[in-house]
């Protein structure tokens, strides 16, 4: 018998119950035939997992967890030589010490509220447009590359007109720049060596570096890098991932860097950080409250 609370949701999936009398007055609804949820990824049972379909006991231990996330994101099972370059590319950033700002975050937060998860979530959230996140390289690559196949322009002659664009536009190449690296960046460059080595290094990553070096041949321009997290974004790209799951492996890679900051801090016991003294400058003005609040009229009653 199906109770009282689950009749209506019982007739909206079209389970057997005892049909409602029709109004004459009211549309009839379209039948739902689909299920209000539905996943490929993954299903649990009375006594199993899967993961796209595997049984989660086989994967453990047999699968590394780059090969895993792999798995979840693709459907299918890496080769080691794709799971050996994901490895890399969750490799290549890890942490960035207190240069970022996510980071510093995450300190702040834990040593205000003591909980890793709290302070964890305030160093995703500082993931975004200027630091950390490849799906803007992504993007540019995939699109930068589709103007490729689809213009009747040499890639050499299109790279340049591409700059000259964004230069007139007065906006920049993501991927492209460093704050201490000059000329290359060696994260970037072991990336693209293990791309290339195993196989993955395709057309859409070397028109970008056409693209960058166009940019480079610029007047003051030659020491620009193409930094770590454009290089993970072309890598990633060529390894079929979306813009989107570029950024979710960016902030993947960056997270046992952020466990081990917010470990530091919860041990350190120090509560409350604040901005140090001497660190912020502050306006000195004393304004004259009664005076003010007399001229915006608050006395005129």
């Amino acid at each position: 018998m199906v109770s009282p609370q689950a009749e209506p949701y019982a007739v909206c999936m079209n389970v057997h119950a005892a049909p409602a009398a029709q109004n004459p007055l009211k549309p009839e609804e379209p039948e739902q035939t689909s299920a209000y949820w539905s996943t490929s990824i993954s299903r649990v049972t009375d006594s199993k997992v899967f993961i796209r379909g595997y049984d989660l006991e086989e994967l453990i231990g047999r699968l590394p967890f780059s090969a895993a996330t792999f798995l979840l994101l693709r459907g299918r099972i890496p080769t080691p030589a794709e799971a050996a370059l994901l490895d890399a590319v969750l490799s290549a950033v890890l942490d960035y010490s207190l240069q970022k700002s996510g980071t510093v975050a995450a300190r702040y937060v834990a040593s205000a509220n003591p909980n890793m998860a709290a302070a964890m979530a305030a160093s995703v959230l500082g993931v975004g447009k200027n630091t950390m996140d490849p799906a803007e390289t992504a993007r540019f690559c995939i699109q930068a590359y589709q103007r490729l196949e689809t213009e009747q322009i040499p890639a050499p002659q299109l790279a340049a007109q591409i700059v000259e664009e964004l230069r007139a536009k007065k906006q920049r190449i993501p991927g492209l720049g460093h704050p201490v690296f000059r000329f290359v960046d060696p994260r970037a460059r072991k990336l693209r060596e293990k791309a290339v080595a195993a196989g993955v290094w395709g057309p859409r990553a070397e028109f970008f570096e056409q693209i960058h070096a166009a940019f480079t041949r610029l007047p003051g321009r030659e020491s620009i890098v193409l930094n770590d997290v454009g290089m993970m974004g072309l890598v990633l790209v060529e390894m079929g991932f979306s813009p989107e799951e570029t950024t979710g492996l960016a902030i993947l890679s960056t997270l046992p860097g952020v466990i081990a900051h917010v470990t530091e801090e919860l041990r350190a016991g120090r509560p409350i950080r604040v901005v140090p003294h001497g660190t912020a400058e502050y306006d000195q003005t004393v304004r004259d409250f009664e005076t003010d609040r007399k001229e915006s009229g608050w006395d005129a009653e």
